[in-house]
């Protein structure tokens, strides 16, 4: 019972201190084949997934709507809003990462649609969950830095990648999101979760460019504590099938 009394982040919270590791699968809306919907969904239930992230770079209201209706319906995973802009809000989610992109100094992604989303955000019950967001160079443009006009940080670049972390976790943000992007040919370097992970206290999440099991386990081994898996697995509904 006192598990279903925590919110969705200090659920978070309680997995870390556990050594429990966390999946989320992203779907993005506008990316979704509504005639297999069913199908993929029935895939989502029968995987290890924990939580489900909802949201893309650009994205219609309506569908987002749509689709976390569904989500509702047929799972028991909470779903949480991963908002590309302040459009990207529906209340009938569990939660929604209140992001800030820190690698980049567009001001509307620092802080601009936050003001924005704020007013909108206090008539809702949605779990606010202050995210930084970090993308990281992943060896293609995503769609993340096409949208936000934001340069990722280098891949090789570990100092200045874990000063972002650092300092977003001063800020008071209560997660770190290390993004490659959405198709990213190349994941977060295994390397740099590692180095971020024992030098940060809050919860690491790290998505892009994780295409099987082997680097889900890769990453968890490095210390992320939420991995995130999009496009492999929209791809590949069987994708946790051995």
């Amino acid at each position: 019972m006192q598990q279903k009394l925590l919110n969705i982040h200090q659920q978070i919270l309680k997995a870390k201190k556990e050594g429990q590791k966390l999946l989320a699968i992203l779907l993005d809306p506008d990316k979704i084949v509504w005639k297999n919907l069913n199908h993929l969904l029935d895939k989502i239930n029968q995987s290890p997934a924990t939580h489900i992230f909802v949201g893309g770079s650009i994205v219609q209201a309506t569908i987002l709507e749509d689709l976390i209706r569904q989500l509702k319906q047929k799972t028991n995973l909470p779903v949480i809003i991963f908002p590309g802009d302040p459009s990207q809000i529906s209340p009938q989610a569990d939660a929604i990462l209140f992001l800030s992109l820190l690698s980049g100094r567009n001001p509307d992604y620092l802080i601009e649609y936050q003001v924005q989303a704020a007013p909108i955000l206090k008539k809702t019950n949605l779990e606010v969950i202050s995210t930084g967001y970090i993308l990281i160079e992943s060896g293609n443009e995503t769609a993340v830095a096409r949208v936000s006009k934001t340069k990722p940080l280098n891949r090789k670049d570990f100092d200045l990648v874990l000063a972002t972390a650092q300092a977003g976790e001063m800020l008071g943000n209560k997660l770190i999101y290390l993004e490659a992007g959405s198709g990213a040919k190349n994941a977060v370097p295994l390397e740099m979760i590692q180095l971020i992970a024992q030098n940060i206290q809050i919860p690491i999440i790290v998505g892009g460019g994780i295409v099987n099991l082997e680097g889900i386990q890769n990453a968890y081994n490095a210390g992320a504590d939420l991995v995130v898996i999009g496009t492999a697995f929209e791809n590949n509904s069987h994708f946790f099938e051995l």
